[in-house]
């Protein structure tokens, strides 16, 4: 061989080497992504994509609950938090509201979004239900299934049996003509038939067992070339499988119920949605954290956070109570901000749970028990290795001896150990940015608002029947609102004798709200809960000689979304009294009533330009009449913040802007604190126009639109709170040769790490201290002692710039100060803006 030939064979020896061993340094990195056809299966321990394992990161996103124009941007925040899947469900009634009319165009547009998916290098899990709850009015199922006759609702019931198959199949067919299938190159991985049977099995007895093993069979028939899977579903016949959903799956779930099937965790709740009169509702980013790598230490796969992003039940879309903001404590709130450190601390623990990735997938499971709330697991193959350290106890840190070295756990909190040496991640350390969200009183909007009012008539048109009739059978979800309208003859006998004496009316409903008048004045309002939507009504009232009229308003908030034989849900007024007759008492309920769907601003819509000019509009100042129509223009605020619009001091009712609606507000109802459960409502910018935008709002029982007002969101205030005992970023760490090593090399060391929001760089640090401060961002406090260079050190790393990093060290701030402190701490917070 000449020395020409062995040159060339060294080149190639040592590129093939360089090949290998990057692959391997990389392997970890590297994910299977939507755009070629491939293969989804699965056994025990995961998915295979073309027959490889991944860590899956998924999120729930709802095409319908943001506009279009939010989708990308939306999308772009999962993927950078560290999701590789996207878990959506299909909404039913918003794409078949009319039996047999479909809409499949704009926000309901579902092919588009899984597109854009697959777009943003994504998988996608389809929830096609059609069952859904999702706390989405009739649980997504379409009004007119309802009066379908002799069905019954998720049983062995051919009515219902036959539309879901149909409807089922229509999607998924839907799904394959547009190639949205993995084995099509598409992005979906799975499918979802059915939805948390377990909660309504009991009611349908043997109906349920054939009703759930005929659902499966007839999803798997389909084809689809994925798996489906169904959640609380502890039975999920044939290869069908079955999945956890709750806060807790690691300790909760009881495992498949076949050996073949890999453990998946639909819905980790990021927080709890919130009905009317509920107080606010938090879970902490370490609370989730601690969860998820509880389950991925137990043979876990497979996480999907219900909700990443929650995003805005527009129109008349919630469920019974729920409010129009939808689990907007999730990762990225409702305006489609980031929460920190909610988003960042998950997106850190994504990082850590990938490291881990080789020895998690193909080593060999162990564990070792120091005490009841307290263990390592871990994960082995030959020199690859993963620990999890495990400290359950919720108040007392503990020493773990695992493989010859000591480790400190928090409370209450799990490490994570790459290589089995080296702490990368502790659930309840934040190392992550935090933010504080703002509304700020937008000017150029509110400058311009001049309300005009119009106040809606009782009507005096409808259909009669000789008692009131049920109200969702009525209206037929076309409306909020019922009139029941009755009349009385009475005479001087009739009225008490004494004038300080008033006859009572006696109303029950079945829910959800009313307000009663009689003979035109408003007498009052009243309403039920979310757990029991019957209540009473009771009113002292003024009648006269001669007739008198009673009419009552009943409105609904909302169909029920979950439940046994929700096709036989009621709603309206049931019994309706007046008491205290100087001739005993007179039961109203079979007089006779006259019906009247909905209001008249409704069905002249004035919404809308054109339909408000079918009313006469006065100028409106404080308080308001029941039943007052506002409208008025304004211009569109400068820059792109999301917009809001602040209603506390309103009572109840819905809000349109351009003739859209953003949902139902109810601020009179208030919790146990006092407050309403929300004050802020969303205002798409893409339903604006740069000036002129007309703005309508009904308002039931008097509010008082002089308090109104149309705000910027922004999450301008950052901060850090890191402490010397906190492990270095996993950002500083990566895999090479099977091993964690430094990024950059040295020890990595805790750093402050801030970044403002896009287009924006720090003006002003609100607060620094190097000692032992507290709080949290938008409200630190100094603690006893803090470095007297805090405020300039920050100073010199961060102004100006859209993102900056402070070592934690006390070589750099005054290393001679609180030197009785163990473990300082430093807490910043920086105020972002544009430049200039």
């Amino acid at each position: 061989m000449g020395d020409f030939q062995k040159f060339m064979l060294i080149l190639a020896l040592l590129f093939l080497f360089l090949t290998v061993h990057c692959k391997e340094d990389d392997d970890d990195e590297v994910e299977e992504k939507p755009g070629e056809s491939a293969g989804v299966t699965y056994d025990s321990r995961s998915l295979l994509i073309n027959g490889k394992r991944e860590l899956l990161f998924s999120g729930s996103v709802h095409y319908p609950r943001m506009p279009v124009s939010m989708w990308e941007d939306v999308l772009d925040k999962c993927k950078l938090g560290g999701l590789n899947v996207i878990q959506t469900y299909v909404f039913w009634n918003v794409h078949e509201p009319v039996k047999g009319q479909f809409n499949f165009t704009g926000n309901n547009d579902l092919v588009k979004f899984v597109k854009l998916v697959a777009d943003k290098g994504m998988w996608l899990t389809l929830r096609v239900g059609p069952f859904i709850q999702a706390e989405w009015n009739h649980g997504g199922l379409p009004y007119w299934l309802r009066e379908e006759p002799n069905i019954t609702y998720r049983t062995d019931n051919p009515a219902y049996k036959m539309h879901m198959e149909r409807w089922v199949t229509m999607v998924v067919n839907l799904m394959k003509d547009n190639k949205l299938y993995a084995p099509q190159g598409g992005p979906i991985i799975m499918s979802q038939i059915e939805n948390e049977y377990d909660h309504v099995r009991e009611a349908f007895d043997e109906g349920a067992e054939r009703y759930i093993k005929w659902a499966g069979n007839m999803a798997i028939g389909l084809k689809t070339g994925v798996p489906w899977i169904m959640c609380k579903q502890k039975d999920a016949p044939g290869e069908v499988i079955n999945a956890c959903n709750g806060r807790h799956c690691g300790d909760t779930f009881d495992g498949p119920n076949a050996p073949t099937k890999p453990s998946l965790w639909t819905e980790n709740w990021t927080a709890q949605y919130r009905v009317f009169g509920d107080a606010p509702s938090q879970r902490a980013a370490e609370d989730i954290a601690f969860s998820v790598a509880r389950w991925y230490s137990k043979n876990g796969s497979h996480v999907n956070y219900y909700m990443y992003f929650g995003g805005t039940n527009f129109a008349r879309t919630a469920a019974s109570f729920v409010t129009t903001r939808y689990y907007d404590e999730a990762p990225i709130d409702e305006f489609g901000l980031v929460r920190d450190p909610k988003w960042g601390h998950l997106k850190d623990l994504h990082r850590a749970l990938k490291l881990t990735k080789k020895a998690l997938l193909n080593g060999n499971y162990g564990a070792e028990k120091y005490a009841p709330d307290l263990e390592a697991s871990y994960y082995q193959k030959g020199d690859l290795c993963a620990a999890f350290l495990w400290n359950n106890h919720t108040h007392i840190e503990k020493t773990v001896n695992f493989k010859g070295k000591e480790h400190l756990v928090p409370p209450k909190s799990i490490s994570i150990l790459p290589d089995c040496k080296t702490v990368v991640y502790n659930s309840d350390y934040i190392v992550s940015q935090h933010s504080a969200r703002e509304f700020v009183r937008a000017e150029k909007a509110n400058n311009g608002l001049k309300w005009e009012k119009t106040v809606e008539s009782i009507p005096t048109t409808g259909f009669f029947k000789r008692e009131p009739r049920e109200q969702y059978s009525t209206v037929k979800d076309t409306s909020d609102y019922l009139w029941y309208r009755t009349s009385i003859e009475l005479d001087n006998l009739d009225l008490p004798f004494k004038k300080s004496l008033q006859p009572v009316l006696q109303i029950l409903s079945l829910g959800h709200v009313l307000l009663a008048f009689v003979n035109g004045h408003y007498i009052g309002t009243a309403h039920g809960v979310k757990r029991e939507y019957t209540f009473p009504y009771q009113a002292a009232i003024r009648l006269k000689e001669g007739v008198n009229n009673i009419s009552i308003l009943s409105c609904t908030v909302g169909m029920p979304d979950s439940g046994s034989y929700m096709e036989h849900r009621f709603t309206g007024i049931r019994t309706v009294e007046l008491l205290g007759l100087g001739t005993g008492n007179l039961d109203l309920t079979l007089n006779g009533w006259h019906h009247t769907i909905g209001l008249e601003g409704e069905r002249l819509k004035y919404y809308t330009e054109e339909g408000s000019k079918k009313a006469k509009w006065t100028p409106a100042k404080g308080a308001g009449e029941a039943l007052t129509w506002y409208k008025a223009y304004f211009d569109a605020p400068d820059g792109d913040d999301p917009l809001t619009i602040r209603l506390e001091n309103m009572t109840k009712g819905v809000v349109w802007v351009n003739g859209q609606s953003i949902g139902r507000y109810w601020s009179s109802y208030l919790t146990i604190l006092k407050k309403p459960s929300q004050n802020e409502y969303h205002l798409p910018r893409s339903y604006l126009k740069p000036k002129d935008n007309f703005i309508v709002i009904l308002d039931e029982a008097g509010g008082n639109i002089d308090t109104v007002q149309i705000e910027t969101v922004n999450r301008d205030s950052i901060c850090s709170y890191i402490s010397e005992i906190m492990p270095a970023s996993v950002w500083e760490w990566k895999r090479k040769d099977k091993q964690i090593v430094p990024l950059a090399g040295g020890t990595p060391q805790p750093k402050a790490q801030l970044k403002c929001p896009k287009d924006k760089v720090v003006t002003k640090v609100e607060f620094a201290s190097f000692g032992n401060p507290y709080g949290v961002c938008g409200y630190y406090i100094p603690g006893n002692c803090t470095a007297p260079n805090s405020q300039q050190i920050v100073e010199q790393n961060c102004m100006g710039k859209d993102k900056c990093e402070i070592p934690i060290d006390r070589n750099l701030f005054d290393k001679n100060a609180c030197p009785e402190i163990k473990a300082k701490t430093l807490a910043v917070q920086l105020r972002c803006g544009h430049k200039g």
